[in-house]
């Protein structure tokens, strides 16, 4: 097909990853890759910013769980704090994937952010991933003081699958009782395993991520064909009957992106459910493309995405 892609991202196609790949060989390939090294800029903090590397308490009989915290030197007192979650379509991702983005965000906005190093599949399928991220989310609340996160401001948040997985996060905190979140950010979320919406079945080769990409990585994240009728909500949030009760919530949606509609309709759904969601749909871009930074549209979704961070987690 031919897709009306914003000019300036254009030039910058070939450039680009093609998504977690439709076969295991080519992902473990592309797992011994850095395959957004020549995508993103190095970002050189303005304030100083500690980041260090350790590992938390997994969820029963599992391995602990490997976190990056960003904390910023500077801080006065309690700031908020956002668990993040990296996006690879369950099967790609590192802490290093998304280390200069969050160092942005830390150093505009002076707060905490823990990133989460959770299991990948297909080695490791659902609900290890969610698992993980949800027993991260434990240990930043426990530790709140220790982080100087002030509790009443912690919020979870991902790009793509890690939106998936925030979404995921969100709704196991609210039914297992679990920390109070005040804001969930999802980021052209992977809500979805059903693939039955339009985008979902005519994007079959947008660049980054299209419809076979989206297979393979459900596939691999369920351990069975995706599509079936016992599939749980915190797998594909979008199964979830009530989203009533869930954390106000910022969602962005790409126009050539299968997973366009489903985003929308999540977002919709929360509106209709009494959550407070403002949602964002981005013309002429593609999954991921906010990655090519000097394009005028990833600015605008970028502090967009900052503005709402501000907003959502109260930052001063």
């Amino acid at each position: 097909m031919t897709y009306a892609i914003d000019p300036e991202l254009v030039p910058w196609l070939d450039m680009l990853p093609s998504g977690p790949h439709t076969d295991y060989d080519s992902l473990v390939a592309a797992r011994s890759m850095a395959e957004l090294s020549g995508v993103q800029p190095v970002y050189e903090p303005t304030r100083a910013i500690d980041v260090r590397d350790t590992a938390v308490p997994g969820p029963s009989d599992a391995p602990d769980v490997p976190v990056r915290i960003y904390t910023p030197a500077d801080r006065d007192g309690a700031v908020p704090g956002l668990l993040y979650i990296h996006g690879g379509g369950f099967v790609l991702g590192t802490l290093d994937m998304f280390h200069m983005h969050l160092l942005r965000v830390a150093d505009e906005l002076g707060i905490v952010i823990v990133s989460v190093d959770y299991r990948l599949a297909p080695e490791h399928p659902f609900p290890a991933p969610v698992e993980d991220c949800y027993a991260a989310l434990t240990w930043v609340a426990a530790r709140a003081a220790e982080l100087g996160i002030d509790p009443e401001r912690l919020g979870v948040g991902g790009e793509s699958a890690g939106g998936g997985l925030a979404a995921a996060v969100a709704l196991l905190a609210r039914d297992r009782g679990g920390p109070a979140l005040c804001f969930q950010y999802l980021g052209i979320p992977e809500l979805d395993d059903r693939l039955d919406t339009p985008s979902a079945r005519a994007y079959v080769d947008t660049p980054v991520w299209n419809r076979p990409n989206a297979v393979f990585s459900w596939t691999s994240y369920l351990g069975a064909e995706p599509g079936g009728d016992d599939v749980s909500p915190y797998a594909a949030p979008a199964r979830a009957d009530d989203l009533a009760g869930l954390p106000p919530a910022f969602v962005s949606a790409c126009q050539f992106d299968p997973l366009r509609d489903e985003d929308i309709a999540y977002a919709q759904r929360l509106a209709h459910a009494g959550v407070a969601v403002e949602l964002h749909h981005y013309p002429g871009a593609f999954h991921g493309s906010s990655m090519i930074q000097a394009a005028g549209i990833s600015r605008r979704m970028l502090a967009d995405e900052l503005a709402a961070l501000r907003r959502g987690l109260g930052v001063g």
